[in-house]
């Protein structure tokens, strides 16, 4: 064996396998300088109509102008939206896949599943919050209850008495009426429905003493009478609702939940993707008639950078991680 022939060729080998990582990288460099170069798909895990749809459609219409490129909505209902997060966490990171991911699947499921299909933390890339929605603590019209005060010394006064509706077993407002009645230390009953259009049905008759709901879905009974707001969940009051006191201000201090969603891209996605995608989603959300258009819903509109909103989905897994301990809300 030739000792120089053998080295020659070992010193070929690493020369074409740098070349070889070189053209690689480059070819990935000039793929993200050149980001987008064809449609964007956003995945959106529940039906056509909901709020998770809505931020995707009105932010997708003007990213479609700023990027140049169509922005394409897809939903994927199914499995209390882990469905749909399945199909993006196993996508390529390259942009060109991402999902309007919302609480529930994206800090629920984690906890409430037993295999989800995927790992919320770990599978995803956080780009931008779009919006928090907080929920409202809605009672019958004809209540004897004007107060979350006086809602509150009932289910005290007499233990089991008072129900609440929930979208469904799992679902922020089935976690966010177990919090309360464990931080008030009240016996209340809990009947799941499966959304909230039967849940508000049966409440306005009656048939349910509360409901903790997404605003845009009562504020036209609240306007119309048929249904009276006591609280909001949210740290602070909110523009439509300005008369109407948080669940901290009136029982329970520190207490805050909210419906929210934002955009998410499947793990590896290049950071400067990832920061491109940010700054353009911040930009459609500051465009003042869909801000008009958020808040008059009862959406808050906080833009955070990329950190922050993965900051804030960590500390929000933590959170019903221990209510769904606490209330031992398993989902099938």
């Amino acid at each position: 064996m030739n000792i120089f022939n053998s080295s020659l060729s070992r010193r070929t080998m690493i020369s074409t396998g740098l070349l070889m990582m070189s053209a690689f990288l480059l070819g990935n460099v000039a793929a993200q300088s050149n980001y987008p170069n064809k449609p964007i798909t956003v995945i959106v895990p529940y039906a056509p109509g909901g709020q998770g749809d809505m931020f995707a459609r009105a932010v997708g219409e003007r990213l479609t102008r700023s990027l140049g490129q169509t922005v394409l909505v897809d939903n994927k209902p199914g499995a209390s939206g882990a469905l749909g997060a399945r199909l993006v966490s196993k996508a390529r990171g390259d942009g060109y896949t991402l999902i309007l991911g919302q609480t529930g699947e994206m800090a629920v499921n984690s906890s409430a599943m037993k295999n989800p299909g995927y790992d919320n933390l770990k599978d995803f890339e956080a780009i931008a919050l779009v919006g928090n929605s907080p929920l409202v603590l809605v009672v019958p019209a004809n209540s004897p209850y004007n107060s979350l005060s006086e809602l509150i010394q009932a289910a005290r006064n007499k233990p089991g008495s008072i129900s609440y509706a929930s979208s469904g077993t799992a679902t922020p407002g089935h976690l966010a009426a177990a919090a309360l009645a464990a931080g008030t230390k009240t016996d209340m009953v809990h009947v799941p429905y499966k959304g909230a259009g039967q849940a508000i049905t049966d409440l306005i008759g009656g048939q349910v003493q509360f409901f903790f709901s997404s605003a845009s879905a009562v504020s036209g009974h609240i306007k119309s009478g048929n249904l009276k707001a006591l609280a909001v969940s949210s740290k602070k009051r909110i523009p439509s609702l300005p008369k109407v006191p948080t669940v901290a201000e009136a029982a329970l201090p520190g207490f805050e939940f909210s419906l929210w969603g934002g955009y998410f891209a499947p793990r590896e996605t290049p950071p400067a993707i990832i920061n491109q995608l940010n700054s353009e989603i911040s930009k459609a959300l500051s465009d003042p008639e869909l801000k008009a258009r958020l808040e008059s819903d009862g959406v808050m509109i906080e833009p955070m950078s990329p950190a922050s909103f993965e900051s804030f989905v960590r500390a929000e897994t933590e959170k019903y991680a221990r209510l769904v301990k606490l209330t031992n809300s398993q989902l099938d």
